[in-house]
């Protein structure tokens, strides 16, 4: 249904390099339920944060990283082709159950 590539920044720091969920599975809750399981996976082995990101000129991801708790966090100016920039997010491990609290 989905699939996420889990890289390290600096060999320490979780980071989505990639998420994918085809057209026909999306907007039923199958991209957040993948963070969400990665998330607590994470935080069961002692990290704090997952670290994302999204071009400048996605808005559509950005409302997605949003909506799944992320948290913009800064910018990287021009890194992309053609001077584009990247919108960095971070998600706080053990805040992800936002709406679920009483569970």
């Amino acid at each position: 249904m989905g699939y996420l590539r889990l890289e390290y920044l600096w060999s320490k720091i979780p980071y989505v390099g990639l998420i994918r969920v085809p057209e026909k599975f999306r907007r039923l809750g199958v991209g957040r339920a993948i963070v969400d399981f990665l998330g607590e996976l994470l935080r069961e082995r002692g990290y704090k944060v997952l670290m994302s990101s999204s071009q400048v000129n996605e808005p559509s991801a950005q409302a997605w990283h949003r909506a799944v708790g992320f948290e913009e966090c800064g910018i990287i100016a021009g890194i992309n082709e053609n001077g584009i920039g990247e919108v960095l997010f971070r998600r706080v491990l053990g805040k992800q159950m936002r709406g679920r609290e009483g569970d």
